[in-house]
């Protein structure tokens, strides 16, 4: 990738003492485990039986880690380097984004919502995709924090084909989704199953041969890759996927959070995370108001909820690019803003 026209990044002019480093750093690992954990925990035992709504604290969760994850990556674009980026790469950041937000507004007013359903099944598949991307990525970032290197390409690939599973078992059992279709190869679950099992079996047996396990990377590797078995232990939709849902935005806003709270010239961290943290519960409530409009019999209501469906879109598309550290631009940003989680 050729240099970036951002100019110099606004991230911490002076690196933090060691000390700081290594707290920062044992934060993230923690925090990514006990909130990864404790979320498919409540989601296993606050689900409702069968399509019954959740209740006040499984809807506060499910509110926490899908709108208010989505709403957060529009504080990216508060930083003058990200828009500069983004201006220089209008495809992505600036075209791709309104497009799929006006081309799911118009398809949700057209398409009867019966119809419309059949699209949504590739709409969750790219999202449990995007899922398994993060899984990767955390499980990487654990690798390098933890100077155990990053995951190695037969770790990788037990994720991959284990996600691969996960995702072919949901669209194969779209109840799980809570989508009114019947899959016609709904007989295929079994095969999805034996997909993720046999991803789950080779990244145990490329984990076991790594010559250096810490603990961390360990536990954040085997969430990672056991990512997806509740698709596969549960019939009640909130069981099976909340807590992928959960699991997945809680990490997210984690790292958000640590990177907007780095302190930059003329933000202080305080000011950077509370900025982020404005425009992820305004912006998710706003997602979230809209994520319930496709029953509405009002044509402006149903634009919205397509809308709602773009957005999540948008947000899978930015994502993709701002967390791609082989290309330089996201990896200078990206390692000045979290250097604890890049560097060894």
């Amino acid at each position: 990738m050729a240099a970036d026209p951002a100019g110099a990044l606004t991230a911490p002019t002076h690196a933090p003492p060691l000390g700081t480093f290594r707290t920062l750093r044992r934060t993230w690992l923690a925090g990514t485990i006990l909130l990864s954990l404790g979320a498919f925990a409540a989601a296993i035992l606050l689900a409702p039986s069968g399509s019954a709504e959740p209740g006040r604290a499984l809807a506060a969760l499910l509110f926490l880690g899908s709108s208010v994850h989505v709403a957060s990556t529009g504080w990216f674009y508060t930083l003058p380097e990200i828009r500069a980026h983004a201006l220089a790469h209008r495809g992505r950041y600036v075209v791709a984004p309104l497009a799929l937000i006006a081309g799911t507004a118009l398809a949700a007013v057209l398409v009867p919502y019966e119809q419309l359903q059949w699209a949504l099944l590739a709409y969750f598949a790219w999202q449990f995709f995007h899922f398994q991307k993060q899984n990767l990525g955390m499980a990487a970032l654990a690798g390098v924090s933890q100077r155990a290197g990053s995951v190695l390409k037969p770790e990788r690939l037990g994720i991959v084909v284990a996600g691969c599973g996960g995702i072919a078992g949901l669209v194969l059992h779209p109840e799980l989704l809570q989508l009114g279709v019947r899959a016609p190869l709904r007989s295929l679950f079994p095969a999805a199953f034996a997909v993720f099992a046999a991803g789950v079996a080779l990244g145990l047996y490329a984990l076991a041969r790594r010559p250096t396990r810490p603990a961390g990377f360990v536990i954040v590797y085997l969430i990672s890759l056991l990512f997806f078995t509740p698709v596969f232990v549960f019939t009640s939709p909130y069981a099976a996927v909340a807590g992928l849902t959960v699991a997945h935005g809680f990490q997210y806003l984690l790292i958000m959070g640590l990177i907007s709270g780095a302190p930059r010239p003329h933000r202080s961290g305080l000011t950077g995370l509370t900025v982020m943290l404005t425009i992820a519960v305004t912006g998710g409530a706003a997602l979230s108001y809209a994520s319930h409009l496709h029953g509405s019999p009002m044509a402006l209501e149903r634009a919205l909820y397509g809308a709602y469906l773009g957005a999540v879109m948008a947000h899978f598309v930015i994502d993709a690019g701002l967390w791609r550290l082989r290309e330089e631009f996201p990896r200078r940003f990206l390692t000045a803003s979290v250097p604890y989680l890049l560097r060894p």
